[in-house]
């Protein structure tokens, strides 16, 4: 194993130490739990928005954290979700009296211990309401869901009811955005190469030379199929064929494109990526809105990436183009 860290057993507070050495003017850290909130938390008269999972998806979640998307996210170990504890504890810390919605990736164990959360947090009196994101079209069910998984779309839910928080709106109006975007957000990817897990020290699959996995999690669960590795229009052909059958796009409505890098793939790569996705969109009269490239939900050092198609109304348009200052997502 090579990699760039201390003690294996350390690496998560080692990382939260260096982001909020890196970020201070947005964010800090609670002294009671692996949890990263707003420098300015809590914030009177806004309804607060609480994300997480397990590490090893830099930037998310903590890179949500500030102006216009999160008030707080919660740090798991590698690929393991927060315990509820975690979880109540940045409920606690970011709710100003308004409320705070939970926004979940759909993985058992994050539902689980951010639904025991929620119910603890309740018994104190704090109004909470949670949505779960289920964007990715590659499998029903997988090693670590019931349902669709939650990956790169997820993004988008933040930035959007973060935006409406931000408003001023009430906790069920914020709840509706983020199950609006949840209802119009589509997701695929694929992966070339497995990911190291620091605490393994061995890589969680293998993959040929010659071989690629599509419809790959970003936990490293199996996707549809391997296949031989092909052209990069080829495999965007493929996701988005996924992707688009499973929307209800008509020619003349709007999208925002995410192409997200799983961190061990070039901008270069990316690019031509989005290349392919323009021409595809283009050809079947979908206009692009806004394209966003760059790694936004990553999986260690795999190479791979997602492509993520989010169907916009002119309330959504408006909430994407909202001002937004956190760390790895900046609109001014």
């Amino acid at each position: 194993m090579k990699k760039l860290i201390n003690d294996p057993g350390n690496v998560l507070n080692d990382m939260l130490k260096g982001i909020v050495a890196a970020h201070p003017e947005h964010l800090k850290k609670l002294d009671s739990a692996n949890v990263l909130v707003r420098i300015d938390s809590p914030i009177k008269n806004k309804v607060a928005l609480v994300s997480g999972g397990g590490s090893g998806h830099e930037p998310a979640h903590g890179g949500y954290v500030g102006k216009g998307m999160l008030d707080g996210a919660v740090a798991g170990e590698v690929f393991t979700s927060p315990t509820p504890d975690q979880v109540y504890e940045a409920i606690k810390a970011v709710d100003s009296g308004e409320g705070v919605l939970l926004v979940i990736k759909n993985y058992t164990g994050d539902v689980m211990n951010f639904d025991m959360a929620k119910e603890m947090a309740e018994m104190e009196g704090i109004k909470v309401e949670s949505v779960v994101v289920n964007d990715d079209v590659a499998v029903e069910n997988s090693t670590y869901t019931a349902g669709r998984r939650g990956i790169a779309g997820t993004v988008f839910v933040h930035k959007l009811a973060g935006a409406k928080a931000e408003q001023g709106a009430s906790l069920d109006e914020v709840k509706n955005v983020a199950q609006k975007v949840i209802d119009n957000v589509r997701s695929m990817g694929m992966a070339l190469t497995s990911c190291i897990v620091p605490a393994a020290g061995k890589a969680n699959f293998t993959l040929a030379e010659d071989e690629m996995e599509i419809g790959m999690g970003i936990h490293g669960e199996p996707g549809t199929h391997r296949d031989s590795i092909k052209s990069a229009d080829e495999i965007t052909n493929h996701l988005m064929e996924k992707i688009l059958s499973d929307m209800e796009l008509n020619s003349g409505e709007e999208v925002a494109v995410m192409i997200n890098g799983l961190s061990g793939t070039p901008l270069m790569e990316l690019y031509i990526i989005n290349n392919r996705t323009n021409e595809i969109l283009k050809e079947k009269g979908i206009k692009i809105y806004k394209t966003f490239v760059g790694e936004y939900m990553t999986s260690l050092e795999m190479a791979g990436f997602s492509i993520s198609i989010l169907k916009l109304d002119e309330e959504l348009k408006s909430l994407l183009d909202a001002p937004a200052d956190t760390p790895a997502f900046k609109t001014i």
